[in-house]
């Protein structure tokens, strides 16, 4: 049994997904840093194709992210065939994007950071250097399909500090116990 206090079983991987300025890549980091594990931005592994579209303002198709998805499935299925842990920093929006994701290693758990769009907005505006425009984000919003009750995933508000999400995040993550893989 696993307590509250301890990490997560080492052969695991975590998704961090949300919407672009939910703060996947920071949480994520400091997530990936607090267990031990390896930490994988999805957004370095995005095609040149794919960057030129968003930062022209086009939101990606399904047909987008289809490649974009089975290369992070790589990754994730490659810290499952060595046994180490991995925290990715994906947007992972639909539920066919999370089953694509999830189907590639058998202890996958989604953390999805919801917020508020007036925060989101704000966030997306202050960053500088992103190839995401502030005009995708009716996008975003549009295509975000929630984690449901029957997918391995927990939802942490992104208004808290950082360290105290990260914090909360390591907690409920210890909780999950064993993780058994879903059949």
């Amino acid at each position: 049994m696993t307590s509250a206090s301890s990490a997560a079983p080492p052969s695991s991987v975590v998704v961090v997904m949300g919407v672009a300025g939910s703060g996947k890549s920071s949480i994520g980091a400091a997530l990936a840093a607090r267990l031990g594990w390896a930490f994988l931005e999805g957004d370095s592994l995005h095609p040149p194709a794919n960057v030129a579209r968003m930062a022209s303002g086009l939101p990606l198709t399904d047909e987008d992210r289809r490649g974009w998805l089975a290369t992070i499935g790589g990754h994730i299925a490659e810290a499952d065939r060595v046994g180490k842990g991995l925290v990715v920093a994906c947007s992972a929006l639909k539920r066919a994007y999370r089953d694509q994701l999830a189907a590639s290693g058998p202890r996958v758990v989604f953390l999805h950071l919801s917020g508020e769009r007036a925060l989101i907005e704000q966030r997306m505006a202050a960053r500088a250097g992103h190839f995401m425009p502030l005009s995708l984000i009716d996008s975003q919003f549009a295509t975000l399909e929630p984690p449901g009750a029957d997918e391995r995933a927990i939802t942490l508000p992104i208004d808290m500090p950082p360290e105290a999400l990260v914090d909360e995040a390591a907690r409920r993550l210890a909780e999950l116990e064993a993780w058994e893989p879903v059949q």
